[in-house]
């Protein structure tokens, strides 16, 4: 019988989970078992998963596994070293040139197991089936504006934290802007779910949005519509051809841009278009200082849609169910795409 394991994320922060407790018990009456573990931050409760149907494991006890189980969560794995025998469901970032990408592929080399990275499920057009990215969109927007507010009253943004939901989201952020007036910003990659959810939150909370993408990008650059703005939203996968956005030139020169939100985040990966800066912020640190004067900040948290984890949570959920419920047959469709991308990559190792 087919068994999907669903792990407890290990990374500070992380309250997200891909599968609700209604999902648990469309897997079970298909004949899918499933066993989730305990989690101290998890949004929805365990009592939720145990009362759909779903056997209980002790937190962390992912490696202890039956050997033909699917591991499923959503962030990185412990950095440890250990070889990974299983097959995981996990956004693991080792696709694009991540230089920490070899060390996980290597892992998997040595344990025998096999990855599907959760980026890489997509249809026979290549769309995504399932992606956190409408959220992550909204709260990088969120973040990058308070980072604005807080900039333009001389101060740098302080630590974030989770919101129960996106009305007190807007609630707290309008009190952040209040007496400032409204800013400019403009969004590459609008037309995607990260990018409409960026302007989605930036025209909730009054900003005029400029929405760019292929067309007006495709000429490779120089760009300086973007220095004239006062945030820029990059909201596109990096990839090669990419072109840079904001080269380290734009900081000496004439520029309203005091904020980036790079909600892509991939400062390690060799196609970077925003190459400022070399290392994910945090919700402890949401920007980094790229400039003083002018001061110019950048936002790149890598897990923004935790921000709002529960309806975050419930959204990819409902997306990746379909394609969960075919589990047992992992190498067709969306699953064959995905393992097949990565006996590529490990390849080359």
């Amino acid at each position: 019988m087919t068994h999907l394991w669903v792990r407890a994320e290990q990374r500070p922060n992380e309250e997200r989970v891909g599968i609700t407790p209604e999902g648990v018990r469309a897997l079970l009456d298909a004949g899918i078992g499933v066993t989730v573990e305990e989690s101290a931050r998890r949004v929805l409760p365990i009592q939720g998963y145990r009362a759909a149907g779903a056997q209980v494991a002790p937190e962390g006890s992912w490696p202890e596994a039956p050997d033909d189980a699917f591991i499923f969560g959503l962030k990185e794995l412990p950095e440890d070293g250990s070889p990974l025998r299983h097959r995981h469901i996990m956004f693991g970032h080792a696709f694009k040139g991540q230089h920490a990408g070899r060390a996980l592929l290597e892992r998997f080399r040595k344990g025998g197991g096999t990855l599907y990275d959760l980026e890489y499920l997509v249809t026979t057009e290549g769309r995504r089936v399932a992606a956190f990215g409408y959220w992550a969109g909204y709260a990088g927007a969120a973040v990058s504006l308070r980072a604005w507010a807080f900039q333009a009253r001389g101060d740098i943004c302080p630590p974030v934290s989770t919101s129960p939901d996106k009305n007190a989201l807007l609630a707290a952020l309008a009190e952040d802007m209040a007496g400032l007036g409204a800013p400019s910003a403009i969004v590459i990659g609008a037309l995607g779910r990260v990018g409409t959810g960026a302007a989605d939150l930036c025209e909730a909370m009054g900003v005029t949005v400029t929405r760019w993408d292929m067309e007006e990008t495709q000429h490779g650059g120089p760009f300086p519509e973007i220095l004239a703005h006062d945030l820029f939203f990059n909201c596109i996968l990096a990839r090669p051809g990419t072109p840079v956005f904001v080269p380290k030139s734009a900081l000496y020169a004439p520029r309203k841009l005091g904020v980036i939100g790079d909600v892509a985040c991939d400062p390690d990966s060799d196609y970077n278009p925003v190459p400022l800066y070399d290392t994910a912020t945090s919700w402890a640190a949401p920007v980094t200082r790229v400039h003083d004067a002018p001061p110019l900040d950048v936002m790149a948290i890598d897990n923004l849609p935790s921000l709002l984890p529960r309806e975050s949570s419930e959204d990819f959920a409902a997306q990746l169910l379909p394609h969960l419920l075919t589990l047992g047959e992992p190498d067709r469709d969306v699953w064959g795409r995905a393992e097949a991308m990565f006996r590529e990559h490990s390849g080359r190792l």
